[in-house]
C-alpha cells in the first residue's frame, strides 16, 4: 500500500447512499490517504469494502475487523476472492476474535478465542496468509499473526504496544496500528471527544486487559475513563504535537498507521472536514 498513512472508519460512519461513498472515497484518495480500513464487524458480502475499492484506483482497503464469531468462512471466502479478481492486491482482510460481551449476546460461548481463530483461518478456502490479517493485542495472538497472516492490525494500542508487537512480528510481517487523533489545544473539548470515541472499550476485557500491560488500571477504567485513559489513546493538541505523536509508532517499528480522526460530533459520521485538515497536517493536502 501507498505512504504511510491510512483512515481507521467505522462501517456505520459511512453514508447510505451509494453515490456518496464513492464520491467520499474518491475524495480521500485524492487527498492522498493510503488505505481505508473498515471498523465495526463488516458482514461477509463485504459490500462497503467493494464499494470503496470501485470509487477509486489506489488506495488499498481492508476489513479492521471481520468479526470471526459472526462470520462464515466459505461466504467470506466468496466475497475475498471476487474483490481479489477485480482490484487485484489493494484488498486486505482483517479478521479478529471479537469480544465476550459481544459475542456472548448472540448466544455462543466465548471460550478459547485464539483457538477459534486458528481454526478459523484454517477453514477459510482460498484466501493466503498473504492478504489477511489479525487484529492481534496479545504475544500469543501476535505470534500466530506472525505465521498465518500478512501482520497484525493492533487496534487501541499506545506505541509502547508498537514496539513490542514489532518485536514479536519480526522485521518482514506488516504492522498497521490504529491511533485515534483530535485536533485542538484546549483539554476540556479535546477529551471529551476522546471519551465519545473511547468509551465504548471501556467495558471489553480484551483491550483493558492489554492496556493494563502499558500502566493502566481500574481507576482509569471507571467511570467513562480518565484522563490518563483518554492521553493513552487519543492523540490531540496541535498539528504538530499531534503528528509527533502518530509518528512514534514509526519509530516503534510500524510500517502504516490507520488514522480515526475524531470529531467534536459524538453522532456516527464519515468527519470528512477533519479527515481534510488531517491530510493537510500528514500529507501536506
Amino acid at each position: 500500500m501507498d505512504g504511510r498513512y491510512g483512515l481507521w472508519t467505522s462501517r456505520r460512519s459511512w453514508p447510505a447512499d451509494a453515490g456518496a461513498v464513492a464520491e467520499a472515497a474518491a475524495e480521500i484518495e485524492a487527498l492522498g490517504y493510503g488505505s481505508i480500513w473498515i471498523g465495526g464487524s463488516p458482514p461477509d458480502d463485504l459490500e462497503l469494502p467493494g464499494a470503496i475499492l470501485a470509487a477509486t484506483t489506489r488506495l488499498a482497503v481492508g476489513t479492521s475487523i471481520v468479526d470471526i464469531w459472526r462470520s462464515d468462512p466459505t461466504a467470506l471466502a466468496a466475497s475475498h476472492a471476487r474483490l481479489h479478481v477485480a482490484h487485484p492486491g489493494r484488498f486486505y482482510l482483517g479478521l479478529g476474535m471479537g469480544h465476550a460481551p459481544s459475542v456472548e449476546a448472540t448466544g455462543q460461548r466465548y471460550v478459547r478465542p485464539l483457538s477459534k481463530l486458528r481454526a478459523f483461518l484454517e477453514e477459510l478456502p482460498g484466501v493466503p496468509a498473504s492478504e489477511r490479517l489479525l487484529a492481534a493485542l496479545g504475544p500469543k495472538a501476535l505470534e500466530l499473526a506472525s505465521t498465518a497472516a500478512a501482520g497484525a492490525l493492533p487496534y487501541l494500542v499506545p506505541p509502547q504496544h508498537t514496539a513490542d508487537a514489532r518485536r514479536i512480528l519480526g522485521p518482514d510481517k506488516l504492522l498497521i496500528p490504529e491511533q485515534k487523533i483530535f485536533f485542538g489545544t484546549d483539554p476540556e473539548t479535546s477529551r471529551t471527544a476522546g471519551r465519545h470515541g473511547t468509551a465504548v472499550y471501556l467495558n471489553l476485557p480484551n483491550y483493558t486487559k492489554n492496556l493494563r500491560r502499558y500502566g493502566l488500571s481500574d481507576e482509569d477504567f471507571a467511570g467513562q475513563g480518565s484522563d490518563r485513559w483518554v492521553d493513552t489513546l487519543v492523540a490531540w493538541g496541535s498539528d504538530d504535537s499531534v503528528r509527533a505523536r502518530v509518528d512514534e509508532h514509526f519509530t516503534a517499528g510500524a510500517d502504516h498507521v490507520a488514522l480515526q480522526v475524531l470529531s467534536a460530533d459524538p453522532a456516527p459520521h464519515l468527519p470528512l472536514p477533519e479527515i481534510r485538515a488531517a491530510a493537510r497536517v500528514f500529507l501536506g493536502a
